[in-house]
């Protein structure tokens, strides 16, 4: 008799508590460090808005950090011992550690099938809801890895920034560049490209015209898989705002569900406030 699957992710998959509850999705944390202060990249220990209101106060942003292969161990060996085969996803190894360290700890267990996403934040989070899926039609854990890797270049996954500011801070951009793009009023178009994610446009003018150009360039003519898109934001649009851009992703795509979530700690502490992205799969 074949094992029951569950489906596992790095707290950058982004997904929502109640799509985590919806999708039986299990998540393990990466670490945010502020000084000495510590908390879990859930969602509920520290927020981006709790992120940003310390950066206005003191200029400073949080480190963050991958679970160790222990720390993976002692994840995963609980669910072994339970029954389950093991789906697990990460953010790119391009990326993070966070990969790697988790191939390593599977390789000491039996079962545990570890994709290396290519993505970040909820083009993550829709492999995961697609691997969720996978298992609720019977499909064994080889089987969903598999389907997974093989749709891994089928993700969009981009995003475009208010401000180079928090990349700039962070060490993924000159100084120059960011002072650049704020004096010209540029905001970036990032997207995911083998693994790495990059500049594919700079866009001009007020942030919310920005959005709606953004979402449509990225939709119009696409082929869309009919089942989820995700609107994603870091925090700080109005949600006047994120409510006519879900409209206008449900009205382009012609998905049967859009779902609106906001970017944790480890992915916003580099892209900033009022960052929006629009997250699909292609046919």
């Amino acid at each position: 008799m074949p094992k029951p699957v569950i489906i596992t992710a790095d707290s950058t998959v982004d997904l929502s508590p109640e799509l985590k509850e919806r999708f039986q999705i299990k998540i393990i944390p990466l670490m945010i460090t502020l000084r000495e202060d510590h908390f879990m990249d859930d969602g509920v220990s520290f927020t981006p808005l709790d992120m940003y209101k310390r950066y206005h106060e003191n200029g400073l942003l949080p480190k963050t950090s991958a679970p160790g292969v222990q720390e993976f161990l002692e994840f995963f060996t609980p669910l072994v011992n339970e029954g389950y085969e093991i789906v697990h996803l990460d953010i790119s190894a391009e990326l993070s550690n966070t990969f790697n360290a988790a191939r390593l700890a599977a390789e000491e267990l039996e079962g545990v099938y570890v994709v290396d996403s290519r993505m970040l934040s909820t083009g993550v989070g829709l492999l995961a809801i697609e691997g969720a899926e996978c298992r609720d039609r019977g499909m064994s854990a080889a089987e969903i890895a598999e389907h997974l890797e093989s749709l891994t270049g089928k993700v969009s996954t981009s995003f475009v920034l208010d401000t180079l500011e928090f990349m700039w801070k962070g060490g993924r951009c000159t100084g120059v560049a960011a002072l650049g793009a704020n004096l010209l009023k540029l905001k970036p178009g990032l997207e995911m490209k083998d693994g790495k994610l990059g500049v594919y446009k700079k866009y001009r003018g007020n942030i919310e015209k920005v959005y709606e150009q953004y979402i449509r360039e990225r939709l119009e003519g696409k082929k869309v898989r009919p089942g989820h898109i995700f609107v994603t934001e870091s925090g700080e649009i109005d949600p006047a705002v994120i409510e006519q851009m879900c409209a206008l992703a449900k009205e382009l795509s012609g998905c049967r569900e859009v779902h609106h979530t906001m970017a944790g700690c480890t992915v916003s502490t580099h892209c900033g406030p009022k960052t929006l992205g629009v997250l699909f799969i292609e046919e």
